[in-house]
């Protein structure tokens, strides 16, 4: 079931809550939040960032993790923090390492453009160049050099953030594998930064990235721009973009990046556990899923065996004896010494009336077993039945 955008909204205000009410302070298992500061030679200025490091950052020391640059600071950890907590303990989310931005101009910086749109401020923006320079050439090879981060990198912004969060990923694509958008402000400079986005779609044939975008109930001039992007998005996708856009009628501006927050990261983020629905109906797709895993996480994931054996009860269900052997099949090839393996391919050669191959794998968990493990009763059950079957033939 989809919630609402207002129920959304409400589960991540009470999830905050709870952080609040549960501070952190003091408690070995915290974040770590550490203020850098930097003297930008590109802005001419100092610029300060907050640097949350994952709680288990002291304890695996040889781990690497993904970074999230989150423009508009460290304003938006509690509402982030809570949203992937609760995505992690599903196996949802990786851990991160978020670099909290914070601004100083930041119509100037984030403005890819200046504007002469009277709807808006006149003269403002056409900083987002320097910047862009300013985070790629100064902020990241401090943060990247100092903190165990790996190369998965997201950048998330709402508003005028969105606007440069789409710019940094039209500018550097190498760089920013996601980006992650809350009603981006395309109005500004006539829909310049809408404009630039399909442009860069539409010169694009294959782009291995994600992007998410979402829209509350914007008025004109913003919502004919964003609309018209969306368009442009639509008929002009690259091969390979995994792209997500909401709409979130009911939801003002300033809260849209409440709204969208969870299906943003639980979109992007390919859970560690497979599910039907990630399942293309080629085995082969069990392993490109599970690299798309690792290539987010830093370290190579493979798939359990126990959602391999659930993909295989699956196609069981759905009447296809024969793909679901062949998944079971698969799973004792990766997991040979494992009775649920054995029981499992069992389990589809019994479903299809094969019952002299049921019974040779049955006998294989049993041996694999003994009398203490979980699923011994059930092995030894689907054994004595099998071998009643073969005799009644």
């Amino acid at each position: 079931m989809k919630l609402s955008s207002r129920n959304l909204i409400m589960i991540i205000g009470a999830l905050v809550a709870c952080l609040r009410v549960h501070p952190a302070i003091g408690d070995e298992n915290a974040y770590t939040l550490i203020t850098e500061t930097i003297a930008s030679e590109v802005l001419g200025e100092q610029r300060t960032v907050n640097v949350q490091l994952p709680k288990s950052y002291k304890e695996n020391e040889n781990k690497n993790y993904p970074i999230i640059y989150r423009l508009d600071g460290a304003g938006n950890l509690p509402m982030l923090n809570a949203v992937l907590e609760r995505l992690q303990s599903q196996g949802n989310a990786p851990e991160v390492i978020i670099v909290a931005i914070e601004n100083t101009d930041r119509l100037r910086d984030l403005y890819p453009t200046v504007n002469q749109d009277p709807n808006g401020p006149v003269g403002l923006g056409g900083g987002g160049a320097n910047f862009l320079s300013f985070i790629t050439k100064e902020l990241m090879p401090v943060i990247e050099s100092k903190y165990r981060v790996h190369d998965y990198r997201i950048m998330a912004g709402a508003s005028a953030a969105g606007v440069f969060s789409l710019y940094a990923l039209q500018k550097r694509p190498d760089l920013f594998h996601a980006v992650i958008t809350y009603s981006a402000a395309v109005w500004w400079a006539y829909g310049a930064s809408g404009k630039s986005t399909v442009s860069f779609f539409k010169n694009t044939d294959s782009l291995d990235r994600f992007v998410y975008t979402a829209i509350g109930n914007e008025p004109s001039p913003m919502r004919p721009y964003y609309d018209d992007m969306i368009k442009g998005i639509e008929a002009h996708k690259p091969t390979g973009l995994r792209w997500v856009n909401e709409k979130f009628d009911d939801v003002p501006h300033n809260l849209v990046s409440a709204a969208g927050s969870f299906n943003a990261y639980f979109n992007l983020f390919f859970s560690e556990y497979m599910q039907p629905k990630d399942y293309s109906g080629d085995i082969a797709s069990i392993e490109q899923y599970y690299e798309n895993v690792s290539t987010q996480r830093g370290v190579e994931i493979l798939a359990p065996e126990w959602v391999i054996r659930e993909l295989g009860y699956y196609y069981v269900n759905q009447g296809n004896h024969e793909h679901a052997i062949q998944l079971f099949q698969y799973g004792i090839a990766h997991y040979p010494n494992s009775p649920d393996a054995n029981n499992g391919l069992a389990y589809g050669f019994e479903q299809a009336g094969k019952y002299d191959q049921a019974l040779v794998h049955v006998n294989k968990a049993l041996a694999l077993a003994n009398e203490d493990y979980d699923g011994y009763a059930v092995y030894k059950n689907r054994q004595e039945r099998l071998l009643k079957q073969i005799e009644s033939k």
